[in-house]
């Protein structure tokens, strides 16, 4: 056996033990019963009209999400594929920032904008004398819809942009220059060419609204349920967890088909790259139509962004103070531990939980990659979507998989942080992959045969010649995985114990205790990831290698 497939063992072992058998578990838990295998659970919920009612939910809701997300991201992309301008780095990175920020964030950033004492209903009311706030949109479907475009809008602009910046100008010049008009260009031209990137892009954007759970659960009331969200009924209100899992099996198979597809039209969109930079298909805006266009873009982002300035400005505001007091009593224990945790400590395991997930995710994710890479194309896309599957299958039933596989001998971890860690790196090793394989599959094959035939080794030729072409792109991987794990609140709910809590566990049970003292640390703590997640995304962009990278 080479040392290549002896290296592809170890992601495997890991995905067999920490994925596949969990999953397993629940597919055990719901098809075998009392008298044996069957499929009573399914039965059940087919025969129930509440669970066909919340399937029929799930699918319309991210079809309207995902339209919503389109809207907003393909005006973004082309802006950011086609103009430079001063601050298009700084705001291209925060304009991600949305992705990966926790729901419980999310959800009091809206409601800090749109809520009944928000900003909003509290200057409309100043300012034509109102005594009733006249934007009332919590719990309701216009702030569920809202939502998912804020978070899903970032994958539009990340995954179209990229192709877009690629395409060559002088197609779209000759177009012009046999008389076509600007419409008929894109029509006809660019639109064929990017449309693999628009489908594969809105199809992973519909898979996240589709088992979307935190925005939901939140912001949409009780009655409003996803299929993630009566899962996490049936296991943690209901105890049915037959019915919870054979749930979870329906919901994976929806997702694994949108995956699918994704890595299909993902393939159809890989350009064979240069490994340049892209100055050339970039302009600066003349005309008056361009500013015009630059300026309307930048403004309708910045506003996409206002929940989370919304969660600033109140939390600077918060009780007629700065913040300052709130922010003191964050890093301090002096009024006593939250159950039994300091938020220092909070933030500690926060921190080192995703330093944790960021050296498990590089290792999968790069072996992984490489594999992807080098594999025959008929079984390219098969593998891809398989080994992107941790990213469709939502964090509640890899949390609830995890209490029925990994609660017993000889894989008891409940009581232990590695079980954290794990469910984290499920989630963030995809973005590794998707970072890393634009780049892989763009690197010139006669640079390693050069290397070989001058006598390097495979690992002196990986060290020498790959590692450097390929490491932005591992930083890239490295900072999302950072970020994701950094905002994971759906596993991390289902799975912590109250020494390891997390920054957006703790966030939740702050906002669930009364007294002014509780929300501000709330707000502050927010603030705290909000800032470390910034930071990651802006050295994203600097360090994106020439602009390469899936995400």
């Amino acid at each position: 056996m080479t040392a290549s497939r002896l290296l592809l063992l170890v992601p495997l072992a890991y995905l067999a033990i920490f994925f596949v058998y969990p999953l397993g578990s629940i597919l055990e838990r719901s098809l075998g019963g009392e008298s044996g295998f069957g499929f009573d659970p399914f039965k059940v919920l087919l025969n129930d009209s509440y669970y066909l009612g919340r399937i029929w939910f799930t699918v319309w809701q991210a079809v309207v999400s995902t339209l919503l997300t389109l809207a907003v991201g393909l005006p973004a992309a082309f802006l950011f594929a086609r103009y430079e301008f001063a601050g298009k780095t700084l705001l291209k990175a925060i304009s991600t920032l949305p992705f990966v920020m926790p729901t419980i964030v999310v959800a009091m950033g809206f409601t800090a904008l749109f809520g009944s004492q928000g900003i909003i209903n509290s200057a409309l009311e100043s300012i034509f004398g109102l005594d009733e706030p006249p934007v009332r949109i919590s719990n309701s479907l216009t702030i569920i819809f809202m939502a998912h475009a804020f978070y899903n809008y970032a994958i539009i602009v990340r995954i179209v942009s990229a192709l877009w910046s690629n395409l060559d100008p002088n197609l779209e010049h000759s177009a012009k220059v046999l008389g076509a008009g600007p419409f008929r260009t894109f029509y006809h031209v660019t639109l064929p060419l990017l449309l693999p990137a628009i489908v594969s892009a809105s199809l992973l954007a519909f898979a996240f609204s589709f088992t979307s759970f935190g925005v939901v659960l939140v912001l949409g009331g009780p009655e409003f349920a996803t299929l993630e969200v009566a899962i996490y009924e049936l296991t943690a209100k209901l105890f049915r967890l037959p019915l919870a899992g054979a749930l979870s099996i329906i919901q994976l198979g929806f997702t694994y088909f949108f995956l699918l597809l994704y890595s299909r039209f993902q393939e159809q969109s890989v350009v064979r790259m240069d490994l340049k930079p892209r100055e050339a298909t970039a302009r600066r805006a003349r005309r008056l139509s361009d500013k015009i266009f630059v300026v309307a873009v930048v403004l309708v982002l910045l506003a996409m962004l206002s929940p989370l300035i919304a969660l600033v400005v109140r939390w600077i505001t918060f009780d007629g103070g700065f913040g300052t007091a709130q922010m003191a009593n964050l890093f301090s224990n002096e009024r006593g531990s939250y159950f039994h945790l300091s938020p220092l400590k909070i933030i500690w395991n926060s921190l080192r939980f995703a330093f944790t997930t960021v050296a498990i995710s590089l290792v999968i994710g790069t072996i992984i990659s490489y594999f992807i890479t080098n594999a025959r194309r008929k079984w390219r896309n098969i593998a891809d979507a398989l080994v992107m599957l941790p990213l469709g299958v939502s964090a509640v039933t890899l949390g609830f998989g995890y209490i029925i596989a990994l609660g017993r001998p000889p894989l008891d971890l409940r009581g232990s942080w590695l079980i954290l860690v794990i469910a984290h790196s499920l989630v963030a090793y995809p973005f590794v992959i998707r970072s890393l394989l634009p780049v892989l599959k763009g690197m010139n094959p006669n640079l390693r045969e050069a290397a070989a035939v001058l006598g390097a080794s495979p690992s002196k030729v990986f060290l020498l010649v790959e590692l450097p072409m390929i490491a932005p792109a591992l930083l890239v991987g490295a900072t999302f995985a950072f970020a994701v794990s950094m905002g994971e609140f759906g596993a991390s709910l289902i799975l912590v114990r109250v020494e390891f809590t997390t920054m957006p566990v703790a966030i939740f049970r702050f906002l669930g205790l009364p007294g002014a003292s509780n929300m501000g640390m709330a707000l502050g703590m927010s603030a705290v990831l909000m800032a470390v997640v910034a930071v990651g995304f802006i050295a994203i962009e600097r360090f994106r290698y020439k602009g390469v990278g899936g995400f």
